[in-house]
């Protein structure tokens, strides 16, 4: 469906027409030069998709991608028109997930459709929030994509900063002195960084791409605001990579820390069968009732072996307590 439909006229929006009808019927509107129309769609049809393409031209392949929400991020030209692909990112902190959507854009000389899939970003509050921003929307259709890829790199810095704090719990639970088992976490972690990494690092290039004036439609003043975000872009790919470590060096750590635990708890086993098995072979050999057994006459026998015992056991438990085995 068509979320929004507006046209542009030196940074502030236009009415369309008569009554700034929004649908599909009125898609294309004619454009005086430094004017372009933006078009809003979300999860549209097929059909409203084939609309949109005959309208304004648009390439098939690139038409076709944008009815598909499983696309990688992307850059393409097809003749004059740019189609960008975008993933759109957020974080659900109870399950430790990693959600995302998409963002299909088809940028123009005079006109910007947007197709969003998901739930994801709310283009309609970026709109809003553009619109105040007359400087920006200057730009033209560039100004659209850089204030939309702004947007969704700026939920790329939230993403990674929850993340952050997620992996700092980890390493904290793996180094506590409490006996933990955050191997599935960690497994976790790793399979939403390796998300965020496949919706970031496929649109680094893109983005330096954009930082870089051309005799098309990136002028040297557009190419500022694309140089901020491919920075903070750069700033969210090294938060990913150093995770990534973290959470492979705390998962070796937890590791490590398991072996101790085992060899702990193999030294106390051991230490208690030792104070078990002296005790049992003396009552074993006093036990044999063999006739010519000297000891088996003896007045004293019985209290010396509960006593030989005892000692015994009391002097391997002392032992282990001072080394450490108990």
């Amino acid at each position: 469906m068509i979320v929004d439909n507006a046209l542009y006229h030196q940074g502030k929006r236009v009415p369309l027409g008569p009554g700034d009808d929004q649908s599909l019927g009125s898609a294309r509107v004619p454009c005086d030069p430094g004017d372009f129309q933006w078009i809003g769609i979300h999860d549209p049809s097929p059909d409203e998709l084939e609309l949109i393409a005959s309208t304004f031209d648009l390439h098939p392949l690139a038409v076709e991608d944008a009815g598909d929400s499983h696309q990688r991020p992307k850059l393409e030209h097809y003749d004059d028109t740019l189609f960008l692909v975008l993933k759109t990112l957020w974080y659900v902190d109870e399950e430790d997930a990693v959600e995302t959507g998409e963002i299909n854009m088809f940028i123009g000389k005079d006109f910007v459709v947007t197709v969003r899939h998901g739930e994801g970003i709310d283009l309609a509050a970026s709109r809003r929030d553009l619109e105040q921003r007359a400087k920006v929307l200057e730009h033209g259709p560039m100004g659209v994509m850089y204030a939309i890829c702004d947007r969704v790199v700026d939920e790329y810095e939230r993403v990674g900063a929850a993340l952050e704090v997620d992996v700092d719990e980890v390493e904290e639970s793996v180094f506590s002195p409490a006996r933990t088992d955050d191997s599935n976490r960690i497994y976790v972690l790793k399979r939403e960084i390796a998300e965020v990494r496949r919706a970031v690092m496929p649109l680094r290039e893109p983005m330096r791409r954009f930082a870089t004036p051309t005799e098309g439609l990136i002028t040297a003043e557009t190419a500022t605001y694309f140089r901020d975000v491919a920075d903070h872009l750069q700033r969210v790919s090294e938060v990913i990579d150093n995770l990534d470590v973290l959470l492979s060096t705390a998962f070796d750590a937890h590791l490590a820390r398991v072996s101790v635990q085992q060899n702990e708890d193999m030294r106390k086993i051991s230490a208690g069968a030792a104070l078990v098995v002296v005790p049992t072979l003396i009552a074993g050999i006093y036990g044999m009732n063999f006739d010519h057994m000297p000891e088996l006459g003896w007045t004293y026998g019985y209290p010396f072996s509960l006593l030989l015992m005892v000692g015994i056991a009391g002097g391997l438990f002392t032992w282990f307590k001072k080394s450490g085995w108990l």
